[in-house]
């Protein structure tokens, strides 16, 4: 067994243990302080300095690690949770009253901390110097594109950064195994309102007014033919309605009603068809029912590209580090989001994922993110851990 190996095992039951704690204390976006402070806890313990808070972040943490003076790669980890009521049933279950890790971020943050002190017990031997972020406020709030602005990347904050790994633990990966892909992994995020305006009246009397639920009704199901039939059958994209809303009696007409739903892409021209299709497909059922339609547009985040290069890297370093039988090239993107796509966007990197299945499972049976009964394994803390200190100790400038 290689000092690495030796010093990742000696303090994989600390990450598992920390897991569990922040596991049970879990916090929404840009309101992690409670999380944040344990971070800093463990970073004091490590005596591992740290920058705690950055402009409109002030729960993010950073840490330089290793020589300034050498090039630097960033790692980053995502520290927020969701407003969801765990129904897990475990000794470690949140604390929090409907919040919850059921994205796995607690696991996350506990492989990078994990790192953190393999590699300051290592830092003389680093050929980078390593910049390590615990970011909030991914669950939505856009917590990179702030660690962007703040300067995390670009020099303002540390060294320029030549590049960034971050990990996301994946139910339908076996625990062990590592997954990604060059290019498009997952998709852009954006959400639509569209208000159809109408004229209210007796529903007995419908000739009377311009009914804008028929017309909200009409669009829910014409939206579904922008894909394939304006959008290239060939290019991934979906349009899905989740909300649709109208009226306050059986017996009447309402004056307005409204569809809200989500568009996934994984490339500009497609984002920018999808929502002129939107647009011009409800105006023009809204105006041959007598109503109008009013659309507005809220960005998410954009498509999350993986660098070839930094990829082939990621496949490199998992198949020297955890067998040559545990990397699993991604056959095609996911239609998810996240919001290490802002780093993406200003330097070279690659997102990947770790497997979080328990073995001798299999069959898509293990729990989906999002869900109340997901867990992040236990098993899976230490992987992470070696992924995020090998890609460190193996890059080559």
């Amino acid at each position: 067994m290689s000092t690495i190996d030796a010093a990742i095992d000696a303090r994989a039951a600390q990450a598992v243990q920390l897991r569990h704690q922040l596991h049970r204390i879990p916090e929404l976006g840009y309101e992690e302080f409670q999380t944040a402070a344990a971070i800093r806890a463990e970073l004091d313990r490590l005596r591992i300095a740290h920058v705690d808070g950055l402009a409109d972040v002030p729960t993010a943490t950073i840490v330089l690690i290793g020589d300034t003076s050498k090039p630097c790669i960033a790692l980053r980890a995502d520290i927020d949770a969701l407003p969801i009521t765990e129904q897990t049933g475990l000794p470690y279950a949140s604390t929090h009253a409907g919040k919850m890790h059921a994205c796995g971020h607690d696991g996350h943050m506990a492989a990078l901390l994990g790192a953190a002190a393999v590699l300051q017990s290592i830092q003389n031997e680093l050929p980078v110097c390593v910049k390590l972020i615990w970011q909030p406020a991914e669950e939505g709030g856009g917590g990179a594109q702030r660690l962007v602005n703040a300067g995390v990347l670009d020099g303002r904050v540390g060294p320029k950064v030549r590049a960034i790994f971050g990990l996301h633990g994946w139910p339908g990966l076996p625990v062990g195994c590592v997954a990604t892909k060059p290019g498009a992994l997952l998709a852009a995020t954006d959400n639509f309102r569209v208000t159809f305006i109408g004229k209210g009246c007796h529903g007995a009397f419908p000739h009377l007014g311009a009914d804008p639920i028929v017309a909200a009704a009409e669009a829910v199901v014409n939206l579904q033919q922008i894909v394939a039939r304006q959008i290239d059958p060939t290019e991934p994209a979906l349009v899905t309605v989740g909300i649709i809303s109208g009226g306050t009696a059986t017996n009447i007409i309402p004056d307005q009603a409204v569809i809200e739903g989500t568009v996934r892409t994984l490339g500009e021209p497609t984002r920018k068809l999808a929502r002129s299709a939107i647009g011009q497909r409800c105006q023009s059922i809204a105006a041959a029912g007598g109503c109008s339609a009013k659309l507005d547009w809220f960005e998410g985040y954009p498509a999350t590209i993986n660098d070839p290069a930094m990829s082939d890297y990621v496949a490199f370093v998992a198949r020297q580090t955890l067998g040559s039988d545990r990397f699993i090239p991604v056959a095609r993107p996911c239609m998810g989001g996240e919001d290490f796509a802002y780093y993406l966007e200003q330097i070279p990197g690659c997102f990947f994922l770790i497997g979080v299945e328990p073995p001798g499972l299999g069959g898509g049976a293990y729990p989906s993110l999002h869900s109340d009964r997901y867990d992040f394994l236990d098993a899976a803390v230490p992987v992470g851990m070696r992924m995020f200190v090998a890609l460190a100790i193996n890059f080559v400038v």
